[in-house]
């Protein structure tokens, strides 16, 4: 019976290790997570969104660069060339930007941090989705659904070698 308990506090411990977070916008729960995983990546952030407009997150991205976190940005090239984005500005502060130039859109929303932690949901790393949109994040350690985003972040980017900013 001891044996069947410690084993169920052993998982139960385990299972509260991992990362598992839910944010809402309109709002500043959204952005300022964002904010707050890139503040904290070590070595590399891979962001695959479809549209960057939000400054407050764009200087965050720069903050990582600086502190010499390698960042990759895939984005939708219908909405990287729109007026309001951000995408010329990270290239031009030497982050790498690549573009996804088919006829159809890149529409993900996700981000990965130190190759550990995911970033995913609705939200788009706008002004109008934190201030206004209904929309949101979820944030997991999990290997289980970090890893295929990795092996798919990691599939579109060499997909996409040759459509950089």
């Amino acid at each position: 019976w001891l044996e069947d308990v410690t084993k169920l506090l052993r998982q139960r411990v385990e299972r509260d290790e991992t990362i598992e977070e839910v944010r809402f916008s309109p709002g500043d729960e959204c952005r300022l997570k964002i904010r707050s995983l890139l503040g904290s990546a070590r070595k590399q952030v891979d962001i695959c969104v479809f549209t960057i407009t939000d400054d407050r997150l764009v200087e965050a991205m720069v903050d990582a660069h600086r502190r010499r976190v390698d960042l990759r940005i895939v984005t939708d090239n219908d909405k990287a060339f729109d007026r309001g984005s951000d995408a010329r500005r990270l290239a031009k502060a030497g982050i790498p930007v690549r573009v996804d130039e088919s006829e159809h859109h890149m529409h993900h929303k996700y981000a990965i941090f130190d190759r550990s932690t995911l970033l995913t949901g609705s939200y788009n790393w706008t002004r109008s989705a934190a201030n206004h949109n209904r929309e949101n994040l979820l944030v997991t350690d999990s290997s289980a659904l970090v890893g295929p985003y990795l092996k798919n972040f990691d599939e579109l980017w060499e997909s996409l070698h040759g459509h950089a900013l």
